[in-house]
This record gives C-alpha cells, structure tokens and sequence, in this order.
C-alpha cells in the first residue's frame, strides 16, 4: 500500500518571477498561495492541484536560472509533466500554450497517456499529460496522435 499521497512540489530556479508567475498562472490556472520578498531572495508557491505546488525562486544571477533546451542534458531534473483533470482541459491547456508560443500543439501517443511538450519562460521544457488509462497498462515509445487528445 503506498504511504505517499504523491509529489508535493518542486523548486525551480527563475530569472524573473514575476513572469514565471504570470506563465503559470495564465497557462495552467496555477493559484499563488504565498510570495515573499525578504533578505534577497523573492520567492513564491503556486498551488497546482489539491497536494502540488511549483515553489519558484528568483535568482537572475544563476547560471542554472535559464534552462538548457537539450532532453537528458538539463542537469539532475530534466522536465517537469504537469497532468491535466481531464480532456477538455488538456484541450483548453493546449490552446493556450499554442496561443502564447509555448508549444507547437504536437500530441504524443505513449499508450496509457497522451503528452504535449511547451517551453516555459525560463527555457525549462515541460510537459502536460492525459492519462488514458489509468492502470498504465500499455506504455510505449511517443508516436504523434492522429487525432488530438
């Protein structure tokens, strides 16, 4: 019987935080629930879903603060895959991120869930996800979707 209730959250490095904020917020409907400014250091939390937040943290001088584009060269954390409750707000997700430039809108096949890459501000690649199946039955190599979600 598993013991945890799932990922809580994940800090990320920004050179801006108000335009991570904004990303956040405008594409994903992400909820600041916190936001601090003391001693240097501006940081705030965004709820994403009930038990998951981002805790994004401003350090324009870091050279970890701009992603590297490259899958499996981003250093200890390669992306982060937010998933969507339900079809129509993977679709409604999709638009938005294809209206803001943060994605080209291709869905990938996996087999038990669908998946779309975007770019946030920051340069960190991202990915949102539908889950199909919900037992993760059939996992396989991304394939383009025919069809959309």
């Amino acid at each position: 019987m598993p013991q945890l209730a799932g990922l809580n959250h994940v800090a990320v490095l920004t050179r801006n935080l108000e335009r991570f904020i904004h990303f956040y917020s405008h594409m994903f409907g992400a909820q600041v629930i916190f936001r601090e400014d003391v001693n240097g250091l501006r940081h705030a939390i965004l709820r994403l879903g009930p038990g998951s937040w981002l805790h994004p943290a401003e350090r324009p001088d870091s050279p970890h603060a701009h992603a590297d584009p490259r899958m499996f060269q981003r250093g200890h954390l390669d992306h982060l895959a937010l998933g969507a409750v339900s079809k129509d707000a993977f679709e409604q997700i999709r638009a938005r991120l294809i209206a803001g430039s943060a994605s080209d809108g291709m869905i990938e096949d996996l087999g038990a869930f669908h998946s779309l890459w975007f770019e946030d501000p920051d340069g960190m690649r991202g990915e949102l996800t539908l889950i199909v199946d919900p037992d993760l039955r059939e996992i396989h190599a991304p394939r383009p979707l025919a069809s959309p979600a």
